[in-house]
């Protein structure tokens, strides 16, 4: 697909190809802007993903059914919106949507520090804030997502998307651990304000960013955003590497769900885990991903699409078997969460730049958008779903049996490579639209 020029004439990416060439990404000035504002925006809600959670635990008392709602709260949105974000995201212009984003989640995570400040807080906020957070959330990362390969060339998006998971990990590993540290130290509440100033710092590097955006795709007069969103399904739904991980992540996320209602919950009444021993797991985790990530590459390369695939999902299943197996061997309850971290540390950023890099390679810049929200949709669309029920589950079953329920449907996901992948992985097959811009993609 052509490209809009540059003000000299040249081809948008003209010169960042040429600088690609001299240095990789590392020349290229707009693309570390992006990367130093995602850096520091991961940082900041490394540390308010814990502190929201222990937040609800320690200070309102939240009950697993209380727990539930928030993550639904705050997943909703992508069941909700994400397929109308992708087609709105694909006829506008995509980096003020990214601005706009951080801008409103900086005030929304703000009002959490302000409110236990001044002794008004209360499960309600939290409800509001989650779910707005979460909308602002469905148009920034479905907005980034089709962003990103329009101010890259296609042959550096791996290199891009190595970079970008390198940054989660190293922000994953230092946060929670000074989440913990600061819980104990000014309150779960309070240390959200680190995520607040860091949506600042992301809106205003994305800001500073000068590769004029490509245009926008005009829609046909008088087609409707209902088409658009019909048209996003079916990428997803007749090309087979996109319906193939499509159901891998909806099947990862239906255990992810549970995992995100309960697991703190679990950590700190039954297995009696501080603040600052929960940071030490997810830093591990996020030390061993940040080392999975430097080293993907040349791993990924030798093993192929296919196994890289395989193999972090059954990481994923298997590090989580040993949530339940810590609350029934409790003496071992602290390695085998390690053990987790550790697995999930591997997963992690080897499904990510997998799954992510093959996404928008087989897939036209126009279409970017509409593809990423289906996929948000499908996926993540099961989180509201499974938090709800986790919560449920957790109040008439048990915490304990409940996150096992978790575990054997994570251990499922590793089932879709196996069925679809050998087939179609190699060659991956690009999408090409037909004529038309409501034709039916192959």
């Amino acid at each position: 697909m052509q490209r809009a020029p540059d003000p000299d004439g040249s081809p948008l990416l003209g010169r960042a190809c040429s600088s690609l060439r001299l240095g990789g990404l590392w020349r290229h000035p707009d693309f570390l802007k992006l990367w130093a504002g995602q850096t520091v925006s991961l940082f900041g809600s490394a540390v308010s993903g814990l502190a929201f959670s222990l937040t609800a635990v320690l200070v309102l008392d939240a009950t697993p059914a209380q727990m539930g709602a928030i993550r639904a709260a705050q997943y909703l949105p992508f069941l909700l919106l994400g397929l109308f974000v992708g087609a709105w995201v694909d006829r506008l212009r995509r980096r003020p949507i990214l601005i706009l984003a951080d801008a409103g989640r900086a005030l929304l995570i703000g009002l959490v520090p302000a409110a236990a400040l001044l002794g008004m807080l209360r499960i309600e906020l939290l409800y509001v804030v989650a779910r707005l957070v979460g909308v602002l959330t469905v148009f920034f990362d479905v907005a980034y997502l089709a962003y990103f390969p329009s101010l890259v060339p296609r042959d550096a998006l791996t290199e891009g998307n190595n970079k970008l998971e390198v940054s989660r990990s190293f922000a994953g590993t230092a946060g929670p651990a000074l989440t913990g540290a600061l819980v104990q130290l000014v309150t779960a509440p309070v240390a959200m304000v680190v995520d607040a100033a860091s949506f600042v710092v992301s809106a205003a590097s994305v800001s500073l960013i000068r590769t004029p955006e490509p245009l926008p795709a005009a829609p046909a007069r008088g087609r409707s955003v209902w088409r658009d969103v019909g048209e996003g399904l079916r990428i997803v739904g007749r090309h087979p590497v996109l319906r193939t991980l499509a159901g891998q992540i909806a099947t990862v996320q239906l255990a992810g769900g549970i995992n995100a209602a309960l697991l703190v919950l679990y950590q700190t009444r039954e297995l009696g885990f501080t603040p600052a021993l929960l940071g030490v797991i997810v830093s591990v985790f996020s030390i061993v991903a940040l080392l999975t990530a430097v080293a993907l590459r040349p791993v990924t390369e030798r093993l192929g699409q296919r196994r890289t695939l395989i193999g972090s999902l059954l990481l994923t299943g298997i590090g989580n078997v040993c949530v339940p197996l810590a609350g029934m061997v409790p003496a071992f309850a602290m390695p085998l969460l390690l053990v987790r971290s550790v697995l999930h540390g591997m997963a992690s950023p080897s499904f990510n730049v997998a799954s992510v890099g093959l996404r928008q390679v087989v897939t036209p810049e126009r279409l970017q958008g509409r593809m990423s929200a289906t996929i948000r949709f499908v996926g993540w669309g099961m989180l509201p779903i499974s938090a709800l029920a986790g919560g449920l589950l957790g109040e008439r079953l048990g915490l304990l049996p409940a996150l096992a329920i978790a575990a054997g449907i994570s251990l499922v996901a590793c089932l879709w490579p196996l069925l679809q992948l050998p087939r179609v992985i190699v060659p991956i097959v690009p999408i090409e639209p037909t004529e038309g811009p409501s034709a039916a993609v192959a």
